[in-house]
C-alpha cells in the first residue's frame, strides 16, 4: 500500500491497484491503476512509466493485455497475446472487454496478479435499471430433462412455452431475413402491449458489430437504419455477456441514463437480449418504452429471452440455408464453365443465356399486356429458369470434341486429305503426260523441232489440267465454308464428282469422295446429318444427367425447362417434337434467349454475328410462322434485356 500512495502523490488519484506475484522479484510488486495501463514484456516508447507494466519474461508478448477504467468499473482485455490472459483460470477471448472486482486473480504467462480496489461499494452507486439479469445461454439450450418447477413457476413457465411455441411454429414456415424480421415485429408488439419501439441488430461477420437491419414503431413507422440511435453501453453489455438485460426507469440510473441516446429519446424501460445459437451471438432484439418506466416486467425479459432462442435457430438456419445455395451456384458455375471450355468458341454462351432468361422472365412478370397479367413467378421460379438456361446445354459433355468444335464443313483433317489427293493428282497426270512423250518419242523416233512441238503440246494440255483442279479446289473451299441459310446451298461440286484421274497403277480415282461431297453439300451450317444428331443428342443428355440431381422441390422443374429449349409450338423441335401447350413458359422463354445469342455471338468461327436487328427480324419470322411464342418475343424486343449487364 505504501507504493499505491506514492504513486498516489505524484500521479493524482488512485481508484485501484495490482499486486504483482511471481514476475521473478523477491517481494510483490504494487502498480497503481489510474484510467488505462498496458502489461507487456518490453517498455513502450509512446507510454509513460505509470501506464505500462513490465513484466520482463520471454513468455510474455510485447504487448499482452490492456486494464481500462470505464466510470467506477476497470476492465481487462487480452491484446491477442501468444499464452493468453487469465481471469480466475478462465482465458479471456481477445478483444472482449472482462469487469475486474476487488480480490480477482489474473494469469499472465507465469505471473500472477491481483486486482485490488480502493473504492468502498456504496449503495447508490450499484447499478438500478438492470432490474433482472438473465443468462440467455440456458434457453439457446433448450429445457434439460427432469428440471422440476415448483407451482409458482408454472403460469410463467406455460406462459413461456405457449409464446415459444408459437414463434416456433411462425418461424418453421419463414424462408427468408426480411419476413422472419417482420414476423418477429409482430409478435413483440402482439406479446408487450407497452412497447413504444422494437429494433433488430445482426452481425455481418462473427467478428463485427451487430448493426440495425429493422427499426419499427408500434403505429408501424419504420425508423431509417442510417439513423437509429441506441445505447452502446447497452449493447456491449449484451452482445459482451451474453445476457438479457431488462432495465426500468432508465433516465434515472446513473450507469445508462448519461447516454445520450437514451437522454434525447427519452427511453424510460429497455428489454435487450442478444440471439444466442451454439455460444455464438449472431445479434440481438432491443425493445423499448418512452411512456412508462416500468413497462415491462422479469416475466417478460424470460419471454423475449425465449423469443429471441427461437429467432436465432430460424437465422441460423438462414445462414446454413444461404452456405447451401452458394455452395450450389458455385458448383453448377464450375461445372457450366468446364463444359463451355471443351468448345473455346461458345464460352460464355450459357451464362449469357442465363441472364437473358432471368431478365426477360422478370420483364414477363411485371408485364402490362393483358395476355400476360396472369404470368407470374416468384423468386423460387426465377432462380429456377436461371439455373435451367445455365445447365441447357449441359448434355454436350458426351458430344465428342471434334463434333463439338468443328468450325468448316470438312474437317481439318479432311480437309487436307483432299489437298493432298489434289496434288497427286496433279503428279500423276504430269507423270502420265512425260511418259507419253517419251513412249511417242521412242515409238517415232522424233526430230528434235518434232520433240519439241510435241512436247509443247502435252504441257499446254497439262497446264489445262492444272488450272481446272485449281479451279476445282477454289470450288471445294467456297463449298466448306458453312452456310447461313438454306439459300447457301451446293454450286459447282457435280463437275467435280465426275472427274477422274489414273494413279500409278492405271486406276481410275476420283478426286471427291461420297462422304466429302455429302458433307460438302449440307445446305446450312457445318455439320452433317449424322453429326447434327450427335449435336442435338444433347439435348436428351442433358435431361438424363439433370434428373439424376436430386433438386429441391423449389428447384423440381430445372429438368424439364432445359429438356425443352429446342422444341417448337408448331411441333417441329427436337427431341420429343412438342406442340403448343406441351411447352411450358419457362421453356419458351428459354428458347428465345437460346436463339438471340446464337445469333448474335461474335465469336462462333463458322458464322459471323449478326446485329440486333438482324438476329430479331429472324427470330420474328419464327414467330409469324407459328414456331415461337409472339408475346414472349414481344416483351423480350421491348425489355431489350439483352442490353442488361
Amino acid at each position: 500500500m505504501e507504493h499505491a500512495g506514492k504513486a498516489n502523490q505524484a500521479g493524482g488519484t488512485v481508484m485501484a491497484y495490482l499486486e504483482v506475484i511471481n514476475d521473478g522479484a523477491a517481494n510483490p510488486t504494487l502498480f497503481p491503476l489510474h484510467d488505462e495501463v498496458v502489461i507487456g514484456r518490453e517498455p513502450q516508447d509512446s507510454l509513460g512509466t505509470d501506464r505500462f507494466l513490465c513484466i520482463p519474461e520471454h513468455t510474455i508478448s510485447r504487448r499482452h493485455a490492456r486494464i481500462r477504467r470505464k466510470g467506477s468499473t476497470f476492465f481487462v482485455e487480452d491484446l491477442h497475446s501468444f499464452n493468453g490472459t487469465f481471469v480466475l483460470g478462465t482465458r479471456l477471448e481477445p478483444g472482449d472487454w472482462h469487469p475486474l472486482r476487488d480480490g480477482d486473480e489474473l494469469t499472465v504467462s507465469s505471473a500472477q496478479i491481483v486486482f485490488h480496489s480502493m473504492m468502498e461499494p456504496a449503495a447508490d452507486s450499484q447499478p438500478t435499471i438492470i432490474t433482472k439479469s438473465v443468462d440467455a445461454t440456458i434457453y439457446a439450450a433448450g429445457f434439460e430433462a427432469g428440471t422440476d418447477l415448483d407451482s409458482s413457476d408454472m403460469q410463467q413457465t406455460v406462459r413461456k412455452l405457449h409464446a415459444m411455441a408459437q414463434v416456433g411454429i411462425a418461424l418453421g414456415a419463414v424462408t427468408d431475413r426480411a419476413t422472419l424480421t417482420e414476423k418477429i415485429m409482430n409478435f413483440i408488439f402482439e406479446l408487450f402491449p407497452l412497447a413504444d419501439r422494437a429494433f433488430v441488430l445482426l452481425k455481418k461477420s462473427p467478428g463485427e458489430a451487430p448493426t440495425p437491419v429493422a427499426a419499427r414503431h408500434r403505429d408501424g413507422t419504420v425508423e431509417d437504419l442510417a439513423h437509429v440511435r441506441m445505447s452502446q453501453t447497452i449493447i456491449d453489455e449484451v452482445v459482451n455477456n451474453k445476457q438479457s438485460i431488462l432495465s426500468v426507469d432508465t433516465l434515472s440510473d446513473r450507469h445508462f441514463g448519461v447516454q445520450e441516446s437514451i437522454v434525447d429519446q427519452a427511453i424510460r424501460s429497455v428489454m435487450c437480449v442478444p440471439l444466442l445459437m451454439e455460444g455464438e451471438c449472431l445479434g440481438l432484439i432491443q425493445v423499448d418504452a418512452s411512456s412508462n418506466p416500468y413497462a415491462f416486467k422479469e416475466a417478460d425479459l424470460e419471454v423475449l429471452t425465449g423469443v429471441c432462442a427461437e429467432t436465432a435457430v430460424a437465422l441460423k438456419n438462414f445462414q446454413l440455408y444461404s452456405d447451401i445455395e452458394r455452395l450450389l451456384d458455385g458448383f453448377v458455375r464450375a461445372s457450366v464453365q468446364a463444359i463451355e471450355e471443351r468448345d473455346p468458341a461458345t464460352a460464355g454462351h450459357s451464362f449469357r443465356v442465363a441472364n437473358y432468361a432471368e431478365g426477360l422472365a422478370m420483364a414477363v412478370d411485371h408485364a402490362e399486356r393483358a395476355d400476360l397479367r396472369r404470368v407470374k413467378f416468384s423468386k423460387d421460379q426465377l432462380r429456377e429458369i436461371r439455373y435451367a438456361a445455365l445447365l441447357h446445354d449441359f448434355g454436350k459433355v458426351g458430344v465428342r470434341e471434334h463434333v463439338l468444335r468443328k468450325e468448316k464443313k470438312l474437317h481439318h483433317a479432311e480437309m487436307r486429305m483432299l489437298e493432298h489427293r489434289f496434288k497427286h493428282a496433279q503428279v500423276c497426270l504430269e507423270r502420265q503426260a512425260y511418259r507419253k512423250l517419251a513412249e511417242t518419242h521412242a515409238q517415232h523416233e522424233l526430230s528434235m523441232a518434232a520433240f519439241r512441238l510435241e512436247k509443247q503440246k502435252i504441257e499446254a494440255t497439262l497446264c489445262e489440267e492444272c488450272t481446272r483442279l485449281k479451279q476445282f479446289m477454289e470450288a471445294i473451299k467456297q463449298a466448306n465454308e458453312p452456310a447461313i441459310s438454306h439459300a447457301d446451298g451446293m454450286s459447282g461440286l457435280q463437275e467435280i464428282t465426275q472427274y477422274l484421274y489414273r494413279d500409278a497403277d492405271d486406276a481410275e480415282m476420283p478426286l471427291l469422295e461420297d462422304l466429302e461431297l455429302s458433307a460438302l453439300s449440307v445446305s446450312r451450317g457445318c455439320l452433317t446429318p449424322d453429326e447434327r444428331r450427335q449435336i442435338e443428342s444433347h439435348v436428351a443428355d442433358s435431361y438424363s444427367f439433370l434428373v439424376l440431381i436430386p433438386w429441391t422441390r423449389d428447384l423440381a422443374s430445372v429438368p424439364t425447362i432445359a429438356h425443352g429449349h429446342h422444341e417448337k409450338l408448331d411441333g417441329s423441335g427436337y427431341p420429343m417434337g412438342l406442340h403448343g401447350n406441351e411447352i411450358s413458359f419457362q421453356t419458351r422463354i428459354l428458347t428465345i434467349c437460346d436463339i438471340y445469342d446464337a445469333l448474335t455471338a461474335g465469336d462462333r468461327p463458322y458464322k459471323k454475328a449478326l446485329p440486333a436487328e438482324h438476329a430479331l427480324d429472324l427470330i420474328d419470322k419464327e414467330c409469324r410462322a407459328g414456331k415461337l411464342d409472339a408475346r414472349v418475343f414481344n416483351v423480350f424486343v421491348e425489355s431489350k434485356v439483352w442490353l442488361s449487364p
